[in-house]
């Protein structure tokens, strides 16, 4: 155990990790933006808002961070791959809906409520999702980096 937390403090891995903090800011951003404008501007529940914008968010965050974050650019993307990655995502997806639910049965249904309890959720499940994605999804750019 203690060699594998370890094995988060190198220049491969801050380095992986900033990238991916670049990252997962923009698509938060896009998240966020997605969330309200589903929510606010269409009218629709918070949970259908949830989920609409964060597998829209997922999407884009699944080919950037294997472009950028991991420096995979074969073209060769595995099922295995795609669904680790959506398996984790679906991690973080639990937790976001789970902050929503619990947010609007303690603060009632507004969008500060709504927006704070997505922040939680963003922030409770960064370093899960990083750990997620360099070992289960993106494993081989561990041998592709220390090749570098």
């Amino acid at each position: 155990m203690k060699a594998y937390l370890l094995s988060f403090f190198n220049r491969t891995s801050a380095n992986q990790f900033m990238r991916l903090a670049v990252i997962g800011g923009l698509n938060t951003v896009l998240d966020f933006v997605l969330a309200n404008v589903f929510k606010a501007g269409l009218g629709f529940s918070s949970q259908v808002s949830v989920v609409l914008a964060f597998t829209t968010a997922t999407g884009a965050s699944y080919l950037m961070n294997r472009r950028f974050t991991f420096l995979i650019t074969d073209g060769k993307k595995s099922m295995r791959e795609t669904a680790a990655f959506f398996l984790v995502n679906g991690f973080a997806l639990a937790v976001t809906s789970g902050f929503v639910a619990l947010a609007e049965l303690w603060f009632g249904d507004n969008l500060a409520a709504f927006n704070g309890a997505k922040v939680a959720a963003t922030v409770l499940v960064l370093f899960p999702k990083f750990a997620g994605y360099r070992d289960l999804v993106f494993r081989r750019s561990l041998s592709n980096d220390a090749r570098s």
